[in-house]
């Protein structure tokens, strides 16, 4: 590769870079219908208002790399912990595996950041969610963490089962949605920190899980249609 291939590599690389940091912080903020091309082109800084589609195609592939760059920490903290757990028969292992990769790494973003606001705005989007949920469920750090869960609960009916998995997705991305935007807001001075959510997080969706499948007062297995 001749130093002028590399030269132009590099500022591909990092047009790309600020267009991934704009369009997250852009789309947190205003949703995913709200914000055009132009508009992110605009904020990093790019006269080319064709630059989005020149780098990353449809609205859904620049979502699936906002997702994947963020997806690849996370997962190597989540596969770290499940090295820790390994077999563990305890529920709130496999939930603390769930939640805790995620809550360390926007800790390690800093303040602002905005990836729990985005990942709250594309989950909450009709049109976008099944494309960012789809590739999240491939990792395999991930999948072995919802097994652990199964494994924990055999009883669970499976229709109880993926319920109980849009709940714990949705308790887990809008409550730390909102602790990000509280700490953009207040920084030190706010009255919650990562580490306590991780832990309040941790406990209330592991109540979720192990919360029986009866009617309220009943007392009696809740029955399907």
């Amino acid at each position: 590769m001749t130093a002028s291939s590399e030269l132009r590599n590099d500022r591909a690389a990092t047009t790309r870079d600020a267009l991934l940091r704009a369009a997250e912080r852009l789309l947190a903020e205003s949703g995913i219908y709200a914000v055009s091309n132009r508009q992110i082109s605009d904020a990093a800084g790019q006269r080319n208002n064709a630059a989005v589609c020149y780098h990353f195609g449809t609205r859904a592939d620049l979502l699936r790399a906002i997702e994947s760059k963020h997806r690849e920490p996370i997962e190597a903290r989540r596969q770290r912990m499940l090295t820790r757990i390994a077999d563990s028969a305890d529920l709130g292992d496999w939930v603390d595996a769930f939640v805790r990769p995620f809550t360390e790494h926007l800790d390690e973003l800093g303040v602002p950041s905005w990836y729990a606001r985005f990942a709250a705005q594309a989950i909450a989007d009709p049109a976008y969610r099944d494309v960012v949920s789809a590739d999240a469920l491939a990792s395999p750090p991930l999948v072995s963490t919802l097994a652990g869960i199964a494994r924990c609960l055999p009883d669970l009916p499976e229709a109880v089962r993926s319920r109980r998995m849009m709940m714990t997705r949705n308790l887990l991305i809008h409550s730390c949605a909102e602790l990000e935007g509280e700490l953009a807001e207040w920084g030190p001075r706010s009255e919650w920190n990562w580490t306590d959510a991780a832990d309040e997080l941790t406990d209330a969706i592991v109540g979720v899980w192990q919360r029986s499948n009866a009617e309220p007062g009943s007392g009696a297995p809740r029955t399907h249609p």
